[in-house]
């Protein structure tokens, strides 16, 4: 994978820009955001998506495959860290001197002196980035914003604003959130993660403290969440300087959520300087709860009033990939999700059961990462098997890593305690077919995982039509 140097000086001119991967739910936003600004924007990906649909209607000039012809006479190439270094736009731009810039880089330009409200963590960004942004966008506030999905309300991740916020999601896979100059940050929680980049789950710890330590205004941080409870610990020893504001269902949170009822969307009550405040979601899950939470601490943290706050959080229905419903057939509903930790696949599949009612899940798991399939391939299994009625198992999407010696999803299946609950089917159509094969009317199929995996739900959703279900 690309390690572009974070160090960088950035230039007071990016000019034309080249985007090498711009299809990525992060690096289309971030080009949405140039080409608002003015600038001439390219780029190039492997396969068409509707995201790259949307930058050529607005006027980018996208081609599909990589070529060092692409980059044209771009004065800058922005790159994402799941290129490889031998990308021949890559090495075209290091051969004639053209700088690259990580993602990162490009956003923390394109914000320069604006009040940034920075969202990060292992789980939720994405949900939480969307909240917020949600809730001013319904008070008749108008940030910029930028985040790693699509926000449903809006139809689109990223958009230039006309106030001094920014708000964006900050991604902690590789260290590169620590590069923003940030006024406000929201950390949902501190759970170990991408350990093939930190290493260790302390220097994960420390990267969230560095970060939280660099902030001017104020933090708003989980107080349920272990690794964010240590991080808090941390912060008050070395920089007591920071303004920590908590939320949670811990009694001792400044922000505290009780009586989260899941069936269907969501509610809850929000208790916050001792008045409490009812919040209707149109999502569900318990975890969406606690998202709110910390939304709801931002934004009162920026001023908004509470019973403002909360209304507008009610206002939000969900980002791309994160329990989407895609079809329904034969009276299976068919979802994807982008969970691709085993946390995350937890509450996915809790999320799931809050609104099956009688009916089973079948979830379709594409295990993202060789690194992370090998340190996780039991936790995986394990809560798979404990909440999911069935479990299909493809094989490894590898992203910006080189594939391991026998490091496949028969991997995280053999974890399984019962193989009946289980299939490995690397075959897209053995799997899809297997999954409509075993679904009856009220079941959910569930693709999970951050990779290529929601391009088998066409299949499914044929397989469903066709395949007959066997007989339970």
């Amino acid at each position: 994978m690309i390690k572009p140097d974070l160090s960088l000086e950035l230039p007071e001119d990016l000019g034309a820009i080249h985007f090498a991967g711009i299809g990525g739910s992060g690096m289309s936003g971030i080009a949405r955001l140039f080409m608002g600004a003015g600038h001439r924007v390219t780029g190039s990906d492997v396969r068409d998506s509707q995201a790259i649909a949307e930058l050529r209607a607005m006027g980018a000039t996208i081609t599909i495959g990589h070529d060092a012809a692409n980059v044209g006479d771009a004065d800058t190439l922005v790159v994402t860290g799941a290129l490889w270094e031998d990308n021949p736009e890559y090495q075209y731009a290091l051969a004639h001197g053209i700088p690259v810039l990580h993602r990162s880089q490009a956003l923390a330009w394109l914000i320069n002196k604006q009040r940034l409200v920075a969202v990060a963590g292992a789980h939720g960004k994405t949900t939480s980035t969307g909240m917020i942004v949600t809730a001013l966008l319904a008070l008749g506030r108008h940030p910029s914003f930028v985040n790693g999905g699509v926000i449903q309300r809006l139809g689109v991740s990223a958009a230039f604003g006309t106030d001094e916020l920014f708000i964006a999601e900050a991604d902690e896979s590789d260290g590169s959130f620590l590069l923003y100059d940030t006024a406000v940050a929201l950390i949902t929680n501190v759970d170990a993660d991408h350990l093939d980049h930190f290493g260790t789950h302390e220097a994960f710890d420390d990267a969230f403290v560095q970060f939280a330590a660099g902030v001017d205004e104020f933090v708003a941080i989980s107080c349920d969440d272990p690794g964010a409870l240590r991080v808090s610990e941390k912060l008050r020893a070395e920089a007591p300087q920071v303004r920590l504001l908590t939320f949670g269902e811990a009694a001792s949170a400044d922000v505290r959520v009780s009586d989260i009822a899941e069936q269907g969307p969501v509610s809850f009550t929000i208790h916050w300087r001792g008045s409490e405040y009812p919040v209707s979601m149109r999502v569900p899950g318990r975890h969406n709860a606690i998202n709110a939470a910390g939304a709801f601490t931002v934004l009162t943290g920026l001023g908004i009033p509470p019973h403002e706050a909360a209304r507008g959080i009610g206002e939000f229905e969900g980002t791309g990939r994160r329990f989407e419903l895609h079809g329904v057939v034969r009276g299976v509903s068919v979802y994807d999700d982008y969970a691709h930790h085993p946390t995350e696949v937890a509450a996915a599949l809790q999320t799931a059961r809050s609104v099956v009612g009688d009916g089973r899940i079948i979830a379709i798991h594409q295990p993202h990462l060789y690194s992370r399939t090998r340190m996780m391939a039991g936790e995986f299994a394990e809560t798979y098997e404990r909440l999911a009625d069935h479990t299909v198992v493809l094989d490894v999407f590898g992203a910006r890593e080189d594939p391991e010696p026998g490091v496949t999803g028969e991997l995280v299946s053999r974890r399984f305690q019962d193989p009946e609950n289980v299939d490995y089917l690397p075959d897209w159509q053995q799997a899809a077919d297997q999954a409509a094969r075993i679904a009856r009317e009220g079941d959910i199929i569930m693709t999970l995982s951050c990779g290529d995996v929601y391009r088998i739900i066409p299949q499914v959703l044929e397989s469903l039509e066709r395949v007959e279900p066997i007989e339970q």
